[in-house]
């Protein structure tokens, strides 16, 4: 019986962390791309960017639906729905013949990337043991990071030969992991206990959380700011601010994701023996000391370096978040609470990346991103240090 849980549990680990995994392919495309989809359309790096603002101001739109599903309808069918629909919309985003279709189905795309995490975050920390969720929901939270990694390992393969286009592509490919969830990811058992008799019972349940909601978007919404400040714009400034050509562009971006990945798993880790908010703490304040070193290296060969641990210190913070945010969500709104706020807090921080290049128009891509990144890490810091947590809580009791 033991065994056959913890093969449930992993099953449905390895799904929402292949499934966001393969979402933040998705994404992060634009972002390596960013310069050559400019050219193609003939369109200033800012309106590109602006795809990327626009992508995740429609998350919530796609939380909103398929965790409203997740909370009444159970956490499988919405996951494999969600792969299926971002699979298409990556491929078409492929095809788009102009900047403006482009655009459009980048806004699509936001839709499908909005729903995935809520309803994978769920099922997969609902599964998983308690002591051991942290380390979890640091393997969980870096399928972004590995994400990001593959796009850029995409990028130094595909792109000198075939351009940007067949990278969207190969985006196409969550659609298979659909098939895995539906025959190997079994329900949730925690949703099956508190499951909603009806659309009334589940609407109520959700607004008597709503002070819990105002605050994980605050929180959310500093947290996002992080991610994306020091991310999205990240290949642009190596190649405005130092003139670093794609290939090695491409292999330091590479560099930082290895440090994501690492530090989210460590920090995950870490959050189950110290506490949840203390550890997000920690990896937000070393990340202020790493700025400098990341945004003015004092030779282009500490670039290397300064990537590494700047995304060690920001995914290690990212990595306590699926357990930290699902564990402070009541079981009756856990598929739906969680992913809203996570996404409306991307939706009001996904300006940086657009912000940011104008900022660097009028100064330097170095200054826009050190000043960005200094005052969001403190920000985040101080909205950790005054919520609360439940740290390792046994769900579904």
């Amino acid at each position: 019986m033991a065994d056959t849980k913890n093969n449930s549990a992993g099953a449905a680990v390895l799904a929402s962390f292949l499934g966001w995994t393969l979402d933040a392919f998705d994404y992060f495309l634009v972002v390596v791309a960013l310069t050559a989809i400019a050219h193609d359309f003939g369109r200033p790096d800012k309106d590109i960017a602006l795809t990327i603002t626009l992508t995740l101001a429609l998350r919530p739109v796609g939380a909103i639906i398929f965790g409203l599903m997740a909370d009444r309808y159970g956490r499988r069918l919405p996951l494999m729905i969600n792969l299926v629909f971002f699979s298409i919309i990556e491929v078409a985003s492929g095809l788009a013949p102009d900047f403006r279709t482009f655009l459009i189905l980048r806004a699509l795309f936001g839709i499908g990337m909005g729903g995935e995490w809520g309803v994978g975050a769920s099922l997969a920390m609902e599964k998983a043991p308690h002591q051991r969720r942290g380390i979890l929901s640091g393997l969980l939270q870096e399928g972004y990071a590995c994400g990001y990694l593959l796009a850029a390992v995409c990028y130094l393969v595909v792109f000198p030969r075939w351009g940007w286009r067949p990278l969207f592509f190969i985006g196409g490919l969550p659609a298979l992991l659909a098939i895995f969830v539906r025959f190997r990811v079994s329900e949730s058992e925690v949703w099956q206990k508190t499951r909603h008799a009806d659309w009334g019972q589940l609407g109520r349940a959700i607004v008597s959380n709503w002070k819990l909601y105002l605050y994980l978007v605050l929180f959310m919404t500093m947290m996002n700011f992080v991610a994306h400040g020091t991310q999205d714009m990240y290949p642009t400034f190596l190649q405005r601010q130092f003139g670093i050509a794609g290939r090695e562009r491409m292999l330091i971006t590479i560099v930082s994701m290895v440090g994501a990945l690492i530090g989210g798993i460590t920090f995950g880790h870490l959050s189950d023996r110290h506490g949840r908010r203390k550890t997000i703490i920690v990896a937000l304040t070393l990340g202020v000391l790493v700025v400098p070193l990341w945004a003015y290296p004092p030779s282009l060969l500490w670039l290397w370096p300064g990537a590494f641990l700047i995304q060690f210190m920001v995914q290690g913070a990212w990595g306590v978040i699926p357990a930290h945010i699902t564990e402070m969500s009541p079981d009756a709104v856990r598929g739906f609470l969680p992913g809203f706020a996570y996404q409306c807090g991307t939706a009001l921080a996904g300006t940086v990346a657009y912000l940011e290049a104008i900022f660097a128009e009028r100064t330097s891509y170095a200054t826009a991103m050190a000043l960005t990144a200094v005052t969001v890490f403190a920000l985040a810091a101080i909205s950790a240090w005054f919520g609360r947590e439940r740290h390792a809580v046994e769900f579904g009791k």
